[in-house]
């Protein structure tokens, strides 16, 4: 099970920005809220920052616009690992706080990119946000696996508490945060996904 943004797909730097404007103009009060965000659903993000109805609809105008305009390039050896994956029978998703109004803008940027995954799971189809397990519970479910068949790959610390909450083998990944700030947050960190494959992620899901 894979988080989207920061794990698979480069966007973690066009958020920031995006995010940035958003709290420079509605909450300046909040330092680092690019940062504090990460990893959220759009609702939960309402809920704790912007609770007014009038700011809301703002809010989700200048997000929007942003995410319509942002590039979706996958990380180099990213698509080439899935690949390697399906190859071997093991079924892969998407686990994302994103809603489905940005993945139409994710899918318009890759064609191709949900042939690659056998299910995708935005934050409508969960219960509670991360650092809440209950995304990845539910992802094993819909694939019909235990958890400790799954593994998980995150990078933003609520994904990775998600992950690990969820009793799931998670993989973290140094894209938005360091390596040092992270390893004490996951069962592994995996410096990127070039020439990473199914061999290589069976051996290490063993030896933990």
């Amino acid at each position: 099970m894979f988080d989207l943004d920061g794990t698979l797909i480069d966007t973690e730097n066009q958020y920031t920005k995006i995010w940035h404007e958003i709290a420079v103009t509605f909450r300046p009060d909040v330092e680092r809220l690019e940062y504090l965000i990460k990893g959220t659903t759009l609702t939960s993000i309402f809920a704790t920052y912007f609770p007014d109805p009038k700011v809301q609809e703002e809010v989700f105008k200048m997000l929007d616009k942003g995410e319509s305009q942002m590039t979706y390039e996958f990380y180099p050896g990213a698509i080439e690992f899935i690949n390697d994956l399906k190859e071997h029978g093991v079924k892969c998703a998407i686990v994302t706080s994103s809603n489905k109004l940005k993945m139409q803008y994710f899918q318009a940027y890759n064609p191709q990119a949900y042939d690659l995954f056998d299910f995708v799971l935005t934050s409508e189809d969960f219960k509670a946000s991360k650092p809440n397990p209950d995304c990845y519970l539910r992802g094993a479910e819909v694939c019909g696996a235990g958890i400790d068949e799954c593994a998980v790959f995150e990078d933003a610390f609520t994904g990775l508490q998600a992950g690990m909450s969820s009793g799931i083998f998670t993989i973290g990944l140094p894209t938005g945060n360091p390596v040092e700030a992270i390893k004490d947050k996951c069962h592994y960190v995996l410096n990127d996904w070039q020439n990473f494959t199914y061999q290589k992620l069976c051996s290490i899901v063993e030896s933990r």
